[in-house]
C-alpha cells in the first residue's frame, strides 16, 4: 500500500515522516502523474485557500476528485480537513471543496493565531488519550447523518469519517503520537 501525501504547502514532510515510522511506503504528490502510483491520499495542513488555488494550478484537483470518486480513500487534517468538507462557512466564492465529509466547517473556528491551543482528546478508536495541536483550526459546524464522531475538544468534533473519508481539526503529524495516523493505515488495511 502506497500512501501520498499531497505536498503542495503545509507540513506534509512530518506527514511523510510518521506514515514512513510505522512502516509504510509514503510519497509526495505534487503532479497528477504522481497520483497514479498511489493507493491512499493525505492532505496535510496549510492556508485552505491557498491550497484550493495550488490544487487548481498545479492541475491536481480534478484528477484528485477523480480518485476520490473511484473510492481512494483520504485522510484530511486542518486544511485538508476543509478542503474535504462539504460546506465551507467562511470560505472564499471561488473556493473549491471534494465534498467526501457530509460537515460545515469554519475556517479558524477557534480564533486567530493567538488563540491557538493544545489538548489532550479521547477517541472512540484508540486506547489511550491523543494529544491534538490546533493551530487556527477549523471548526466543524454542522455533521451530516453520515459521519461518524471519533473525538471531540472543547464539546465540538474535531475527528470524523465517514466512508473511506477521515478528517482532523487539528494536527497529528505534529504530536508525538502517532495513533491518528495508524488509524488511518489500518483502515487502508480493511
Amino acid at each position: 500500500m502506497i500512501v501520498g501525501v499531497l505536498a503542495l504547502q503545509g507540513a506534509f514532510q512530518a506527514h511523510i515522516d510518521k506514515l514512513t515510522d510505522l512502516g509504510a511506503d509514503a510519497r509526495e504528490v505534487k503532479r497528477p502523474e504522481h497520483l497514479d502510483s498511489v493507493d491512499a491520499l493525505v492532505m496535510p495542513g496549510g492556508e485552505s485557500t491557498t491550497m484550493s488555488m495550488l490544487l487548481e494550478s498545479s492541475e491536481l484537483f480534478d484528477p484528485i476528485a477523480d480518485r476520490l470518486d473511484d473510492g481512494m480513500p483520504v485522510f484530511g487534517t486542518c486544511a485538508g480537513l476543509i478542503l474535504l468538507s462539504t460546506d465551507i462557512e467562511d470560505g472564499r466564492p471561488d473556493q473549491r471543496s471534494f465534498g467526501r465529509l457530509d460537515i460545515t466547517v469554519k475556517r479558524n473556528g477557534y480564533g486567530r493565531q493567538v488563540e491557538s491551543f493544545e489538548t489532550d482528546i479521547e477517541t472512540t478508536v484508540t486506547n489511550e488519550p491523543v494529544h491534538a495541536v490546533f493551530i487556527r483550526a477549523p471548526r466543524i459546524m454542522r455533521i451530516g447523518d453520515d459521519v461518524d464522531v471519533l473525538a471531540e475538544a472543547r464539546g465540538d468534533a474535531v475527528l470524523v469519517r465517514s466512508g473511506n473519508a477521515l478528517g482532523a481539526g487539528f494536527h497529528p503529524e505534529l504530536s508525538s503520537s502517532s495513533e491518528i495516523h495508524r488509524l488511518f493505515l489500518e483502515s487502508l488495511a480493511s
